[in-house]
Order: structure tokens, then C-alpha cells, then sequence
């Protein structure tokens, strides 16, 4: 399997700090961009991640971070041989071990109180790929032209049916949610030769539109010129993004 992917974490315009964090492979990405070919076989495993982070200054940048460091070492540490249903049982049980962890860190100490983060993965374990989303971080597949949302917002608006998006979550990892849960979704079937797949945090999406990033997308654009693109257009959050593009599935 070969892909080429691209990868950027920029703090924005308007935020002094960046609370996003993105997980390529076993790299951990903030205020710094990558780009790189990944090979690996059928029987290997391998995990992309983006967390926002929220709960101000450095409160949010700890959950990000705290959740992809916990999110790697437990996807680094799940058995072979999973099925399907054994899989998405080990990751809930891991949404509730590490959203125990996020705020107990609240509770001992008060300058961490309710932080929390989002989370979207993409994930390729045993000859699958999976999608994970907690929050409003979004994947997206681009495919012969066309770019589709395949995660769904857990957001008030989305909640309301209202097409702008707000920046009020019902659903992410500590921040005091007691209620929360995490999308696992088998996606194999959505993976083509020629694919592309993009996860960004809501600092793309709230300043491109889906029809300039489908035209940028189109034009062979990085990672960070998506990042960029959203700081010319205003860049009110921190902005992260990682693309996946699909060489090869063999």
C-alpha cells in the first residue's frame, strides 16, 4: 500500500496558541507541517489522527496532545486478529478509559478543569479501514472529482439541521462530558486507488467552503496551502489538516 501525505498545524491568525494536534503514522504534528511517501504492507497497521483542542490556553493543547499520545500507544498495543465488533468494543472502551483520564487531570489539578478535545481518525487495521469521530473535526473522502463529508458533526447546529456551522459541540473527549461516544465506522468499501483523504479541524472548514477546497484538491494542493487558504480568508482558529492520497492498494 503507498500514500503520500501531506500535513500542517498552524496556529492561525487571531489565537496566540494552537490547541490542535495530528497524528501521522507515530508522528505528533503542532505549529510545524510535513509531507512524506508511507509504504507499508497488507499486514501492517496504520493510524492518522487530528484532536482539537479547547478549554483556553494551554488547556486544550494538553487534551489534544494527551489524547493522541494515549489514542497512539493504544492502537499501537491492540491485539490481532480483531473482528469487526471486537474492534469497535476496544475502542469505546477506550474512549472511556481515556475521557476518564482527561478529566481526572481536571480534577487534581484546577487549571486543567473541563478541558477537552475533539477527535476523527482514520485508521487501516487487519486488511480494514475504519473512521473514528468524536466532535466536529471532520473526514472527508475526495473521489473523481467529488468531495464527500464521511464523518457527521457532533455540533448543536448540526443537531438543529441548521447548515452553518457554530461552535457549540454536544459531544467530545473530557470537557466535562459525561454523555459522550465515539462514531466507529468500516469504510474499506470507500477506499479507492486515486483517493484522497482529508481531516482537518473546524479552522478549515468555518473559513473554506467544500467547493474551494474540492477545487484546491483538484489542482494537487498540500496540506499547507489548505492551512494557508484559511488564514487568508480570516484564520479565526488554529487550523490543522492532514490529506491521504491513495497511490496504491495492492
Amino acid at each position: 500500500m503507498e500514500l503520500t501525505i501531506t500535513a500542517a498545524s498552524h496556529v492561525g491568525c487571531i489565537r496566540t496558541n494552537n490547541e490542535d494536534m495530528l497524528l501521522v503514522g507515530n508522528r505528533f504534528v503542532r505549529d510545524d507541517e510535513t509531507s512524506f511517501d508511507a509504504s507499508f504492507s497488507m499486514d501492517d497497521r496504520y493510524l492518522l489522527a487530528l484532536a482539537d483542542g479547547m478549554g483556553g490556553h494551554n488547556c486544550g493543547e494538553v487534551a489534544s496532545e494527551d489524547t493522541l499520545h494515549n489514542l497512539n500507544f493504544f492502537f499501537s498495543d491492540l491485539p490481532v486478529g480483531l473482528n469487526i465488533s471486537e474492534f469497535y468494543e476496544s475502542v469505546n472502551g477506550w474512549l472511556k478509559s481515556v475521557n476518564q483520564f482527561i478529566d481526572g487531570k481536571g480534577r487534581t489539578d484546577a487549571q486543567y478543569r473541563n478541558m477537552g478535545t475533539t477527535l476523527v481518525a482514520f485508521v487501516y487495521y487487519e486488511h480494514k479501514f475504519f473512521w473514528l469521530n468524536c466532535g466536529d473535526s471532520r473526514l472527508y473522502r475526495y473521489h473523481d472529482g467529488q468531495l464527500k463529508q464521511l464523518t457527521t458533526d457532533h455540533s448543536l447546529s448540526n443537531m438543529l439541521g441548521q447548515k452553518t456551522h457554530s461552535n457549540i459541540i454536544t459531544n467530545c473527549i473530557g470537557g466535562g462530558c459525561r454523555t459522550n461516544f465515539i462514531d466507529v465506522f468500516d469504510c474499506t468499501s470507500e477506499v479507492e486507488e486515486g483517493d484522497t483523504f482529508l481531516l482537518c479541524s473546524d479552522g478549515l472548514t468555518d473559513m473554506v467552503s467544500d467547493e474551494d477546497i474540492a477545487t484546491m484538491l483538484k489542482g494537487g494542493c498540500t496540506a499547507s496551502q489548505l492551512c494557508s487558504a484559511a488564514e487568508q480568508a480570516g484564520g479565526l482558529d488554529n487550523v490543522s489538516v492532514i490529506l491521504a492520497h491513495v497511490h496504491s492498494l495492492n
